[in-house]
């Protein structure tokens, strides 16, 4: 058996350029396929890179489907994926081919929750239409009513999706005395609730959120979640904030809230169809926006590439991997 450090390593396409520690030991313990140029592989590309590889090490933004799980070569066993989420993967098609699936969670939940905090306050406090004053040299003195935004300390913070993330995301807002709500599939024990509101429906909650950020898993039944019923269920004034994933919000009825002033801002990581964003965001001052860097620190991105090589150790070991899914 083909096994990491043994006589024969196995070999492991590389989809994307990962940071150098990452590469350095993907390079030790595998014969690696690498991406030389750090160019998105489409699905045919991908299926003919993959010809006598043992594995795959993809990321978030490259798409599985079940046509790319069909065309693999049988020398495939294993897909390893840079993320905590696999809805770019499809996970009946690989369990379906026998091929194992993981992902790297627990990881990231701290970069990604600053991220999220980050939106939120920079949103509130309209941080990106200052800067653009000050880089464009408009800025021409203080005045009374310049820029002024929402206030956040003491506000009331829903969470949708209570997860690593959202917990860290709420262990922030503490900090400024936020009211935290929360929708979540299961309560929380008493101990990791914290104090929060608990909310059986998600929609019930939405009528108490001054700010709603959203944590939850991207799956068919979430795609969309955020509509025009629903934001019409928000305080008016209120800010989103996602660093989810894109499909959770309905491009068309979020871009018409911050148009008509129903939402004072939102702040956003993460877009359908990414990095083609809808073009109606970037003309709105209103929005605090950031090209999906939830996870951008050295030592997360290091670590999200150690916990996937770490599954794929196990595999080839001959162990459980420690984090699969499939």
């Amino acid at each position: 058996m083909n096994a990491p450090n043994g006589t024969t390593r196995p070999v492991l396409l590389l989809t994307r350029r990962y940071p150098d520690a990452v590469m350095a030991r993907a390079g030790r313990d595998y014969r690696i396929l690498p991406n030389e140029d750090d160019h998105p592989y489409g699905v045919e590309e991908m299926a003919r890179r993959a010809d006598g590889a043992d594995a795959l090490l993809v990321c978030a933004v490259d798409p599985v489907p079940a046509a790319l799980i069909r065309a693999l070569p049988d020398s495939v066993r294993m897909i390893a994926t840079f993320s905590v989420g696999t809805d770019h993967i499809d996970l009946a098609a690989a369990k379906e081919r026998g091929i194992a699936v993981s992902n790297t969670p627990g990881v990231l939940t701290d970069a990604t929750a600053d991220i999220a905090f980050l939106l939120l306050l920079g949103a509130a406090r309209r941080a990106a239409e200052g800067e653009r004053m000050i880089r464009e040299g408009r800025w021409d003195g203080w005045a009374p009513t310049q820029l002024i935004g929402t206030h956040v300390t003491g506000k009331r913070l829903a969470i949708l999706g209570m997860g690593r993330i959202g917990q860290a995301m709420a262990r922030r807002a503490r900090g400024f005395d936020m009211e935290i709500h929360y929708h979540n599939r299961r309560r929380l024990p008493a101990a990791e609730e914290a104090g929060a509101v608990y909310h059986a429906d998600a929609d019930e909650m939405l009528s108490v959120a001054d700010f709603l950020s959203i944590h939850s898993p991207a799956t068919p039944e979430t795609r969309h979640w955020l509509n025009a019923e629903r934001i019409a269920r928000l305080p008016d004034g209120a800010v989103v904030v996602n660093t989810a994933r894109g499909t959770l919000v309905d491009d068309e009825a979020l871009i018409a809230a911050l148009r008509s002033g129903k939402l004072a801002a939102a702040g956003l990581d993460v877009f359908e169809n990414e990095p083609k964003l809808h073009p109606g965001y970037a003309g709105l001052p209103n929005t605090f926006l950031l090209p999906h860097m939830g996870s951008a620190t050295d030592r997360t991105r290091d670590a999200m590439g150690f916990t996937a090589l770490d599954n794929l150790d196990a595999f080839f070991a001959g162990k459980e991997p420690p984090n699969r899914v499939v």
